[in-house]
C-alpha cells in the first residue's frame, strides 16, 4: 500500500488556481506533520508549506499570501490550494508526512504546469 497518494496536478494559466490533495494512510496521517514540497528541473526539492498536527502552518516566502495548506483529519487528507499562480510555480509537487522522530514518507509527486 502506497502511504501517500497525491492528486490534482495539471495545467493552469498564469494567475489561475489549482488544488492539490494528498491522502495518507490513517496511522501515518494522525502522527505526522504534513507538507508539500516541489522540485523544478535542475533545482533542489524545496518546502512549499507544512501543517503540523496541531494545525499550525508555515509557508515558504514564495507561497505566502497565495497558497493555503489545510488538513482534514477525518479524511486523512492534506490540501494545498494554490492561487495567483505564476511562471515560478511549475514543478513536480510532492506530499510529505513526517513523524516528530524525523522519519518521513514521500508521495510519488504530481506535475504542475503553468502556461498560457
Amino acid at each position: 500500500q502506497v502511504p501517500l497518494v497525491e492528486s490534482g496536478g495539471g495545467l493552469v494559466q498564469p494567475g489561475g488556481s489549482l488544488r492539490l490533495s494528498c491522502e495518507a494512510s490513517a496511522n501515518i496521517f494522525s502522527s505526522s506533520a504534513m507538507g508539500w514540497f516541489r522540485q523544478a528541473p535542475g533545482n533542489e526539492r524545496e518546502l512549499v508549506a507544512r501543517v503540523n498536527r496541531d494545525g499550525t502552518t508555515n509557508y515558504a516566502d514564495s507561497a505566502k499570501g497565495r497558497f493555503t495548506i489545510s488538513r482534514d483529519n477525518a479524511k486523512n487528507t492534506v490540501v494545498l490550494q494554490m492561487s495567483s499562480m505564476n511562471l515560478d510555480d511549475p514543478a513536480v509537487y510532492y506530499c510529505q508526512a513526517q513523524y516528530t522522530s524525523g522519519i518521513f514518507w514521500w508521495g510519488r509527486g504530481t506535475q504542475v504546469t503553468v502556461s498560457s
